[in-house]
């Protein structure tokens, strides 16, 4: 029996066929679920209203969502659409197309990927795809400390990972504990790594 190949979808016809309800991505042209946690979801919005806070506290340009489709591209050119678990655009760039949906192929600001069972996907294609995507800032949130030894080191900690964009390039910077993180997009934000795990246990309504 002959299998017939399944046909890679497009960016744009990710979108279209995009299903109602739930979270997905375009990775290898399939649509694909993603599938979190309430501890997951409770850090991702701990951050999104810290986010917020500041924007509204200083005025700041910017829109933070969590519903914010974005293009990108592997190295082998393969659109991929990715929904990072929170993210920060440019107040003029949302507002270029307000009836459009959220989906933009433009970097954003800043990107945040809450870490799960997958998190090689967030620590290897993420980082590689939004480098070259130019999105300015990256954080990757390992609040279960699940990510290999190589990135976390011995012991393994919960660690935000903090990747700016520097002459094309992500460098990196990695905060535990009590550590202050140090963001250029939020450079006033006053947030340590101890209370975004601790978002994870407890979220107010």
């Amino acid at each position: 029996m002959v299998q017939t190949p399944v046909k890679k979808l497009s960016f744009e016809e990710f979108l279209e066929q995009y299903p109602d309800g739930g979270i997905y991505e375009l990775i290898d042209g399939e649509i694909i679920p993603v599938e979190v946690t309430r501890a997951h979801k409770n850090v991702a919005r701990f951050l999104m209203l810290a986010f917020n806070d500041e924007i509204r506290r200083l005025g700041l340009e910017y829109i933070a969502d969590k519903d914010i489709i974005i293009r990108t591209f592997t190295d082998a050119g393969q659109e991929q659409g990715r929904n990072p678990d929170v993210s920060v655009v440019s107040a003029s760039q949302w507002n270029s197309n307000v009836l459009a949906y959220g989906a933009l192929i433009e970097p954003i600001q800043l990107a945040v990927e809450v870490t799960s069972t997958n998190w090689d996907d967030d620590y290897v294609d993420k980082v590689d795809e939004y480098q070259r995507l130019g999105i300015s800032e990256y954080w990757i949130v390992d609040y279960l400390a699940i990510a290999s030894r190589a990135y976390l080191g011995n012991p393994k900690l919960p660690t935000v990972f903090v990747y700016q964009l520097v002459e094309g390039h992500y460098q990196v910077e990695k905060f535990t504990g009590n550590d202050r993180i140090l963001s250029s997009t939020f450079p006033q934000l006053a947030l340590t790594v101890k209370q975004v795990i601790a978002a994870s246990q407890i979220q107010k309504l």
